[in-house]
């Protein structure tokens, strides 16, 4: 009699996920995690999310008259506090998705244990949260900016959105890399600290550009502008900020060139995060 070995065909390996792909085939349960981590934010506060707002507003106040008024920079950069407001949004952006990505998965150690689902879910999670963190931080940027007259054109929307993008893909695969490194070398947590606060002197958001092309050597100023935070954050001052700046500053040298060179990187460093997370992750139970 001969034997049916139809469903030889079909089997695969216990616990190995099929990568990215995986866990958009498993949305439910993402959105069940990212709304888990936003309720967990927000659990015992009376205010809720309004603090989300508040918190952005009382920056820009602060920045207008610290900044501004006492030391004087609204001379030097008109509408300095939207200015360092803007670039201060991206990042934070950025250093919250890349921070809790790479604590993802030691903070959920225990389903990780417990039972098997596609981990790269918990840094792509963690990337979902921050930016749901950041849209009401974004919501105040504009507010303030259309109460100062603030008109974007359509290229200067598609400017925000694409530094989303860059920043959305960069945090996500430094998450999965660092997150994955992380679960067996706890050092790596500390080295991202490092990073993340390194990140808002690393890009254009305290000081102009104009200023580090003034100090440093053509091809040192081209490695700056290859940081892709760097274009993510001149993106962001070209969608919000330019439009208000009396003076017709001009953006960074080839900043959409720049910003492709951003994308692909960030899409590279995706796909490297990925691969070393597949080649590591058959150790996360076992160290965690």
């Amino acid at each position: 009699m001969r034997r049916d070995t139809s469903d030889a065909a079909v089997l695969e390996e216990p616990g190995r996920s099929r990568g990215l792909t995986d866990v958009f085939s498993h949305r439910h349960l993402l959105a069940l995690i990212v709304r888990k981590e936003i309720q967990i934010r927000y659990r015992g506060s009376i205010f809720g999310w309004l603090w989300s707002y508040v918190k952005p507003l009382v920056q820009f106040l602060v920045f207008y008259v610290a900044l501004g008024v006492f030391l004087a920079l609204n001379k030097s950069i008109d509408f300095y506090a939207i200015y360092i407001l803007a670039g201060i949004t991206i990042v934070t952006f950025f250093n919250e998705a890349f921070s809790n990505g790479t604590r993802s998965l030691t903070d959920n150690a225990a389903l990780i244990k417990k039972i098997y689902l596609p981990r790269e879910m918990f840094p792509i999670a963690s990337m979902l949260v921050a930016l749901v963190n950041t849209v009401p931080q974004i919501i105040v940027v504009i507010a303030i900016a259309l109460f100062f007259g603030w008109a974007p054109t359509i290229l200067q929307v598609a400017a925000l959105l694409l530094a989303l993008l860059i920043v959305a893909m960069l945090a996500t695969g430094l998450g999965m890399l660092f997150g994955a490194v992380n679960v067996t070398f706890r050092d790596a947590q500390s080295f991202v600290e490092i990073i993340v606060m390194c990140a808002v002197w690393a890009s254009p958001v305290m000081y102009q550009w104009e200023m580090v092309a003034s100090k440093v050597p053509e091809w040192l100023f081209a490695l700056y502008r290859l940081n892709p935070l760097t274009p993510a954050v001149e993106l962001f001052h070209y969608g919000i900020w330019f439009p208000l700046d009396p003076r017709g500053a001009q953006p960074l040298p080839n900043l959409w060139t720049y910003s492709a060179w951003a994308l692909v990187i960030a899409l590279l460093i995706l796909v490297f995060g990925q691969f070393v997370f597949r080649r590591l992750e058959g150790r996360f139970a076992q160290d965690l």
